[in-house]
């Protein structure tokens, strides 16, 4: 396994990044060689936090990209937690990818929102953060896969089936549903 520690208005010294090394080098027994870890740590300067010191690890595995986002007081008790963190979804993802062979999964469509959720007022709302990622074509199961990995709430890719960038979410009955888009009002 490949890591890369980068630094964000935090200084990494030889010990931060042994230190690092030591916790997610045990990612390495899941992994393979070729397997890239990205551990970026920073120190966010807001007086109002007590947990200031993050740690954000993202792993890039042959199927998946795992991330996860940790803070504390301490950098070092922040690096901990971020890999116990992936430790856990690399070994969820290991697991289940053994299952994948034995169990197909559905995928069902969901029927559109009876009636648009009303948005809130223009005036006092502001996009708050911007995120931007690579999108690898994957079917609508591996799509579910990255969704119970990375523990959100849908997952935006693009569908190797369709070529179109497709949205999977978790329903409140435990089942999934997928959006796909329509050209000129259809569907």
């Amino acid at each position: 396994m490949k890591l890369q520690v980068k630094g964000r208005n935090v200084n990494v010294t030889d010990s931060l990044f042994s230190h690092a090394e030591r916790k997610l080098g045990k990612l390495a027994k899941h992994l393979s060689d070729e397997t890239r870890c990205e551990l970026e740590l920073a120190g966010e300067h807001n007086p109002t936090k007590k947990e200031r010191q993050v740690a954000e690890g993202t792993v890039w595995t042959k199927g998946p990209v795992l991330r996860a986002r940790e803070s504390s007081p301490d950098m070092y008790a922040s690096i901990d937690l971020v890999a116990d963190k992936l430790e856990r979804q690399v070994k969820r993802y290991r697991e289940r990818r053994t299952r994948k062979a034995a169990q197909h999964m559905a995928v069902h469509h969901a029927p559109p929102p009876a009636e648009p959720a009303a948005l809130p007022d223009e005036e006092t709302t502001v996009i708050v953060k911007t995120k931007q990622f690579n999108m690898k074509p994957m079917p609508p199961e591996e799509a579910m896969l990255q969704l119970e990995l990375i523990g959100h709430d849908f997952f935006v890719f693009v569908n190797a089936e369709s070529e179109d960038v497709n949205v999977i979410y978790k329903r409140r009955d435990g089942n999934y549903g997928l959006i796909e888009p329509t050209q000129n009002g259809e569907g």
